[in-house]
Formats: structure tokens, C-alpha cells, sequence
């Protein structure tokens, strides 16, 4: 079985960097917005405020999965860090969701209880206004980095702040509507922003679930992956492909059938090149496992009950006793095909010099074993 891994840090720090430039607008816009809100005569634009403070803790959070995330493999993490990642994907879901219901919880409250409504003047609809930009413009920024970077964190913190774009677009209708006189109009849009948030947090969830519990690669790439593999020489097919996810990072086991009778370095050989031909030609896999197989053991080990070497030639010795020529054996070769094995020795020439000697020995040889149903054959070369 051959192994070989990839160090996941590649695009850490630069995650780390995107998160921490929202951090600082965020900082800097939920100022902007209290300070507005007060002086503006707006306490939904304060609210908005404290919210778009609420996603200083998110961005921590991302920020801290970027950090760990990425750290290389150690004795207790063998496969990395990734799902570090993964986890905060799905932990900034429930943000998502949370921010959902608290939205659509302070609507209705809003609709049952109109007079609580405040009269926001024009420096309040500007900020709620420049507020969207702003937003929108941290998504578009943090979706770029996350499908750059291929970072699932990134594409859900993103989303986040798209959520924050429509709730700022809720407060920008409802100071709107409150100058214009239509009171309700801000209540009735957040519910159904609210619902579209939910949406979103729910998808993300699902899908950082699915990681979490090892769900294998979509169709498209699994036959990519397919297609690599059989190009490469020596591979006759291929079987119990598995695969599974760990934040953008991608994992590889699978089975390979090579001819029976090649040696072991030529199937270590064929093994690296499956190994370094998908990790060059399909992105983002982390680790590849290869197995190396002789048959086709999808379905059963049929080989699973034969004896190992030791105890193989322990029997061979005591088979081959009365033939004088077993001291001139120079090695011994199993082959572990169909469920039983076949012998392969190798002696010199000078140990039968004629081919009816040859013929002979082979006899002798195939005849001594024969009483071994374990043993399918004994085949002779001479060099």
C-alpha cells in the first residue's frame, strides 16, 4: 500500500488576510452606523449597527478556523487540520439561520407594535444606504477569495455578509417608509429577507454536514479521478475508489490491479505515478492511498487464508527433502493468484545441464508439492 500526503497550508495566510480586512470594515461600518442611528433619529439603523457588531464574533470565529485549519499534520491530526474548517462552516450556518429568525422575530414584533417605529431623518437613509455598499461590496470581495482559494469557510462568511446587505436594505426601506409614511413596509420586506436567509444558512449547513460525515467527491470529478488512474501504464483497472472531504481539500483511497507476476518495485513505480498524476491533474487532493492488487478483491480476499512466506517455506522444505537439487535453489518467488499459490524457483543452469534433466527436475519438484492443495504449481528457470 502506498501513501503520500500534501501539506494543507497552501492559501491558509491569505484566508486569514481576507478575514481579517472584513473585520476592520465591519469595525469601522458598525461606527458608522451607531453614530448615525443616534444622531439620525434611527433605531433601526441602530439595531443594524449592533448587528453588523455581532459579526465581529463570525469573523473571529472565521478567523481562528483559517488559522487552525491550516496548520500541517502532526501526530494527533494525521490527515491535517481541514476540518477545523469545516466545522466553522457549519457552526457559521447557524449564525446564518440565527440572524434569519431574529430578523423575522423583530418584523413581526414590529408589525404588532407599529408605534414603536422611530422617524429617521436623511442622514439615517444615507448611512443605511452607504451600509449596503459597503456590504455588498465585503461579499463580492470575501466570495472571490473563498472560490479562489477554494475555502467553503470563506464562500459561508461571504453569504453572511450578504445577509448583513439585506437586512441594511430592510432598515434603508424602513426609514424610507417611515419619511414616506408606510410604517409596515419595512416589516412585511424583512420576514421575507428572513426567509431567503434561513434558506441560505440551511444549505451551507447541509453541506459542511455531509463533510463532516465523510460524504465522497460529486460524479464529475469521481470520474476524472477514473480517467487519471487508467491512463497511467500498468494499471489494468481500478475498484473500491473512495473519497471524502476536509474543507477545500480532497482525499484519495483506492484499489489498482497490475499484473501478478511484475515485482514489487514496478508496482511501487506504477503506484507513484497514479499518485503523482491525480495530484497534478485533479486540484485540491490532500492525501492519496493506493493499493496494489495482483486480482480483482472487490468482492472477496479470496487470497485471505493462504499461509505468508515463513510458513510456505517451512512447508517446501520438508515437500522438497529427498530432492538433491533443492540446495541449488538461489530464491524462491510466491504468487498469491486465484487462492492458491504458485512456486517459482530459480537455480543454475549447471543443475540440470540437458532439457530431459530439466524436464525431470521440474517433475520431481511439481510432484513434491502436489500433496499441498494450497499449492497450485511449481514453476523452474534456469539462468
Amino acid at each position: 500500500m502506498e501513501r503520500a500526503s500534501r501539506v494543507p497550508d497552501e492559501g491558509g495566510t491569505e484566508r486569514q488576510k481576507v478575514v481579517l480586512r472584513g473585520l476592520f470594515v465591519n469595525v469601522a461600518l458598525a461606527a458608522a452606523q451607531l453614530a448615525a442611528g443616534v444622531f439620525g433619529g434611527s433605531a433601526a439603523l441602530v439595531a443594524d449597527g449592533f448587528h453588523t457588531l455581532s459579526d465581529l464574533l463570525s469573523d473571529t470565529l472565521v478567523l481562528l478556523a483559517a488559522r487552525f485549519g491550516a496548520r500541517v499534520a502532526d501526530e494527533d491530526h494525521p490527515y491535517g487540520h481541514a476540518r477545523i474548517e469545516t466545522a466553522g462552516t457549519f457552526g457559521l450556518s447557524l449564525v446564518l439561520v440565527g440572524t434569519g429568525v431574529g430578523i423575522a422575530l423583530h418584523a413581526a414584533d414590529a408589525l404588532s407594535t407599529p408605534a414603536r417605529l422611530a422617524h429617521p431623518d436623511l442622514v439615517a437613509l444615507a448611512t443605511a444606504l452607504g451600509a449596503i455598499a459597503v456590504k455588498e461590496g465585503l461579499f463580492r470581495y470575501m466570495r472571490r477569495a473563498g472560490l479562489r482559494l477554494e475555502s467553503d469557510l470563506l464562500h459561508a462568511n461571504a453569504w453572511h455578509y450578504r445577509t448583513d446587505v439585506f437586512s441594511s436594505a430592510v432598515v434603508a426601506v424602513g426609514i424610507m417608509g417611515s419619511m414616506a409614511g408606510i410604517s409596515d413596509l419595512d416589516a412585511v420586506a424583512a420576514i421575507g429577507v428572513a426567509i431567503l436567509i434561513v434558506r441560505m444558512g440551511a444549505m451551507l449547513g447541509w453541506q459542511a454536514l455531509r463533510e463532516l460525515v465523510d460524504t465522497g467527491l460529486e460524479a464529475e470529478k469521481l470520474e476524472r479521478i477514473r480517467r487519471v488512474i487508467l491512463s497511467i501504464d500498468g494499471v489494468r483497472t481500478l475498484h473500491l475508489l473512495r473519497t471524502r472531504r476536509a474543507g477545500g481539500l480532497a482525499f484519495v483511497d483506492v484499489h489498482i490491479l497490475v499484473d501478478g507476476a511484475i515485482s514489487v518495485s514496478e508496482g511501487h513505480q506504477i503506484s507513484e505515478m497514479v499518485r503523482v498524476a491525480l495530484m497534478r491533474h485533479v486540484g485540491n487532493i490532500a492525501d492519496v492511498v493506493v493499493h496494489i492488487d495482483s486480482e480483482d478483491d472487490e468482492h472477496a480476499a479470496i487470497n485471505a487464508r493462504l499461509p505468508l512466506r515463513a510458513e510456505v517455506l517451512k512447508r517446501l522444505e520438508h515437500y522438497f527433502a529427498d530432492i538433491e537439487a533443492v540446495h541449488a535453489i538461489e530464491s524462491i518467488m510466491l504468487h498469491y493468484l486465484g487462492g492458491k499459490i504458485v512456486v517459482e524457483l530459480r537455480l543454475p543452469l549447471d543443475a540440470a545441464p540437458t532439457l530431459a534433466a530439466a524436464r525431470a527436475l521440474q517433475a520431481r519438484f511439481t510432484d513434491a508439492a502436489a500433496r499441498d492443495p494450497q499449492i497450485a504449481s511449481v514453476e523452474i528457470y534456469f539462468h
